[in-house]
């Protein structure tokens, strides 16, 4: 009498790649940690945008106004980033990468422009985020599963 082989679940037959950590990496940590320390930074440049505009010393109060509204945009878009890094999300590894080299050249930019208490703390947050994203664990968090033909 044959005996009929046990029905596979989609638990026992989904590969180990497929399934998301129960953690992220310490390094995803810590690049999401320095995500929210740009979005933080740039809540701070929104308020010194808006103290400027609102004591008049902006070039004209409409690209004050902007100015503003761009910078808290940009807080966002760090933080909804910063999430989506937290979550391991594949898509997000591009972005935050181009990012951070923009953060790069404008803290390469300040630093020309004699502003080294703005300038050095965004290179090395930049940096400690790129590095942080290129380790072997942030690269298998955020890689997609392999494709089946």
């Amino acid at each position: 009498m044959a005996t009929r082989p046990a029905k596979a679940t989609a638990a026992t037959t989904a590969p180990a790649a497929a399934t998301a950590p129960a953690t992220a990496p310490r390094e995803l940590r810590l690049a999401v940690a320095a995500l929210a320390v740009e979005a933080v930074g740039m809540c701070v440049a929104a308020g010194f945008s808006a103290v400027s505009t609102a004591d008049g010393q902006s070039y004209q109060r409409a690209s004050g106004i902007a100015l503003t509204l761009i910078a808290v945009g940009t807080a966002v878009c760090f933080a909804l980033f910063a999430r989506g890094v937290a979550k391991a999300r594949p898509w997000t590894r591009t972005p935050v990468v181009m990012i951070q080299l923009a953060i790069g050249a404008w803290g390469i930019y300040l630093l020309k422009d004699h502003r080294p208490e703005w300038g050095v703390p965004m290179l090395l947050v930049a940096a400690g985020c790129l590095a942080a994203l290129f380790t072997p664990a942030s690269l298998r968090a955020l890689n997609r599963p392999p494709m089946r033909p």
